[in-house]
């Protein structure tokens, strides 16, 4: 641990920055990681996502003088103190398969909420980052806040699913959700990456996302971006997002509140009815 902890946002984004932009090239090179570690049914980790989380948190314990969660080797709890979470590789499936829609995600968290969202795409030379408050920077530079929108004008991000899956969310709601979002948008898109889909709303390239994880790691960067650029997050039942949350709708204003609409009239039949 670091003789001075840094305590102030600034000063940690940007440590945390040179971090993520020191281990970006190693990121690029290691594109097409085979699997090699399995993590359970269609899980797994490659021996870069080791590698990266150790390197990563070695260096962000050692300078900011804060712990690490890693999804790879866990780390301090999270509802209370200050921690940072990673995820050294996300989208693993598309990383492991060459396919360039992946990212590395880092998340500073004080009791349970996000202060800083930073994700990284290495591979499409992009980089997001934020405070709380915003603004939401995009290699450096500021982009303007969300606006308000509608659904039928917006591509939406939707998670991975396999219809016969059991589980939290199974997967016969989740293709219960296709029908009626494809009516309302014609512009579903499935990129395999969590933190793709909600560092893309924030940048408003999406109007919303709706992702069906639960991992803090996969989703405390994107939730930190998309508040950070004015959009509305909360979990599919419409709760306010926190860090113990089962699941991630962030949305532009008015998209989320079409979105949830819709979600809700899938989860209670009945609402159609009396509708």
């Amino acid at each position: 641990m670091a003789a001075n902890p840094i305590a102030e946002l600034p000063e940690l984004l940007a440590v945390a920055s040179e971090i993520l932009d020191d281990a970006s090239g190693r990121f690029v090179e290691g594109l097409g990681a085979p699997s090699a570690v399995t993590k359970g049914r269609n899980d797994f980790a490659t021996e870069l996502d080791l590698e990266l989380e150790r390197t990563v948190s070695e260096g962000l314990a050692l300078r900011t003088g804060i712990e690490v969660h890693g999804e790879e080797f866990g780390g301090p709890q999270l509802t209370s103190g200050t921690a940072w979470v990673l995820d050294p590789i996300d989208g693993t499936f598309n990383y492991s398969s060459g396919h360039p829609l992946s990212g590395m995600l880092l998340a500073l968290v004080r009791d349970g909420e996000p202060v800083l969202g930073l994700t990284w795409l290495p591979i499409l030379g992009q980089r997001y980052a934020a405070m709380r408050g915003g603004p939401v920077l995009l290699n450096g530079e500021p982009l303007a806040p969300l606006p308000p929108g509608k659904l039928a004008d917006a591509m939406i991000g939707f998670g991975a699913f396999n219809v016969d899956s059991d589980g939290r969310i199974p997967g016969r709601f989740r293709f219960d959700l296709l029908g009626p979002l494809s009516r309302l948008s014609s512009r579903v898109r499935m990129h395999g990456s969590t933190g793709i889909d909600l560092a893309f709303t924030a940048a408003g390239v999406l109007g919303g996302a709706i992702v069906f994880g639960h991992h803090p790691w996969d989703n405390a960067a994107g939730v930190a971006l998309v508040r950070a650029a004015g959009g509305v997050v909360t979990d599919l039942a419409g709760e306010p997002w926190t860090i113990t949350s089962g699941s991630v709708l962030a949305a532009a204003p008015g998209v989320h509140e079409e979105l949830l609409e819709m979600i809700c009239t899938v989860a209670d039949p009945s609402t159609a009815e009396e509708g």
